[in-house]
Parts: structure tokens; sequence; C-alpha cells
């Protein structure tokens, strides 16, 4: 008498690079988070916002494609799963926790509240890198105050 072909997969055991090996994806993908929520965190303190407010503005600017692409990613990795590879399955499952727990916690919750609690320490940089940057960076143009424009005449619409 054979055993069904799944009962085999329970007894597996995790391979030991597994954590490595989901782990690693997962943080460089999910990179583009930081990167975005970051951002528009120092857009937002260098139009003149106060920490506590550009950090605010810059959760609540990032978080709806923040959620999408994690909530995109997990499903892609959470479809290894359906793998007949018991490590593809692993990784699969481990990836989308990982990603999952980064747009979540470290996002949502960690990043914030450690920028909260640092405040202007936030945006110490070496006096070397400083000068570097204050040498060779354009000046950014969100910096400047947008022109402002004169209302359309009835029945005229904004180009786009």
């Amino acid at each position: 008498m054979s055993s069904p072909p799944e009962a085999h997969l329970a007894s597996v055991p995790a391979a030991s690079t597994l954590p490595v090996d989901s782990l690693a994806p997962a943080f460089g993908l999910s990179m583009d988070y930081e990167v975005c929520l970051l951002g528009r965190i120092k857009e937002a303190r260098d139009t003149g916002l106060a920490d506590r407010e550009a950090v605010a503005l810059g959760l609540a600017s990032t978080g709806r494609i923040v959620t999408a692409a994690a909530a995109l990613m997990s499903v892609t990795f959470l479809a290894f799963a359906t793998s007949r590879v018991s490590f593809i399955q692993m990784l699969g499952l481990g990836c989308a926790l990982a990603v999952l727990l980064d747009a979540t916690l470290v996002r949502g919750v960690l990043v914030p509240a450690l920028m909260r609690l640092l405040g202007a320490a936030n945006w110490w940089a070496p006096a070397a890198l400083v000068r570097l940057h204050a040498r060779i960076a354009p000046a950014p143009e969100y910096a400047v105050a947008p022109p402002t424009s004169a209302p359309l005449p009835p029945g005229r619409r904004a180009s786009r």
C-alpha cells in the first residue's frame, strides 16, 4: 500500500540555508518601501515641515503604494507554495511572510517611531559628506515655491 504523494512532504526537513535564502531576496525586494518612505519624508522636511509632521506626511503619502506592492509581492511568493518541491514551498512562504512583516511592522511602525524619537538626529551626516553634497548636488526643484497660476477663463480647461 503506497502513501499519498503529499504525505512525504510533511517529513522533509528544512534546509539549513532556508532563512538566508528567503530573507535575502525579501529584504532586497522590500528596500523599495524604505526608499519610497524616506524619500517622501525627506521631501516633506525640505519644504520646511518639522520632523514629526514630515514623518506623518511621508507615511500617509506612501501608505497605499507600500501596501499594494507588499500585497502583490506576497501573493506572488505565496504562489510558490503551490509547487510540488518542498524547498520552493518553504521559500515562497518564508518570503511572503518576510515581505508582509517588513511592510507592516518595520515600515509602518518601527521606522516612523524611531524617526520620531531621533528627531533632528535622523539627518546627521559627516561634515565631509555634507560638503561633498553641497558641492555636487543640484538644488531640489521642490524647495522652490511653485509659481502661482492665474485662474482660467470660463470654458477653458487646464492642459495636462
